[in-house]
């Protein structure tokens, strides 16, 4: 027997609840279309890493979408100011990393994000430093490996909510992908 086409409302209700991947490959989808380049692939990147420390040095998962907001605010104001958008990211993430010290938030996941922040991030700003194609292609590299601490965070259930986590998977593999694949054909 065949089973039944799911209905109108059923698929709906299945899109609503997919919203975070809808969201992230939207977004994916607009970036590449409106021209990834380096900066803009490692911009999201230090975003991301960002996000996730912000939740965890205020101890609070709903953090990392206000974090997503927030520091692109800070990368906005640092554009029309006229300075480095990474110092100015660099500055929030000190500033996070500090209250989450003197917070008491759980060191684990402190220690973790802060380390994952470097390592993402340094690879981020490595790509901003070297022949733009090169530093696409790491950026987009970089960008996709991230998606690998998205579903670590997603089926842990930790320090971000799963509809971030999610978002940010289904963001982070198209336009990693995207960018490599820019990288190569330019």
């Amino acid at each position: 027997m065949k089973a039944a086409p799911p209905t109108l409302p059923a698929m709906r209700q299945a899109v609503l609840h997919r919203w975070p991947s809808a969201l992230g490959l939207a977004a994916a989808a607009f970036q590449l279309a409106t021209g990834a380049d380096r900066d803009s692939v490692a911009i999201v990147i230090a975003v991301a890493t960002l996000c996730y420390l912000g939740a965890a040095a205020l101890d609070r998962p709903w953090i990392a979408w206000a974090g997503v907001l927030g520091a692109s605010v800070v990368v906005t104001v640092c554009e029309l100011a006229g300075l480095p958008w990474w110092a100015g990211l660099g500055l929030t993430a000190l500033a996070l990393l500090g209250a989450g010290l003197a917070g008491g938030a759980p060191r684990p996941a402190l220690t973790a994000q802060t380390l994952a922040l470097a390592g993402y991030g340094g690879l981020a700003m490595t790509a901003l430093v070297v022949a733009p194609r090169a530093g696409l292609a790491l950026a987009g590299v970089t960008l996709a490996a991230h998606a690998a601490w998205d579903v670590v965070h997603y089926r842990r259930n930790t320090v971000v909510p799963r509809s971030l986590a999610e978002f940010c998977v289904l963001l982070d593999v198209p336009l990693g992908i995207g960018a490599i694949v820019l990288a190569v054909v330019d």
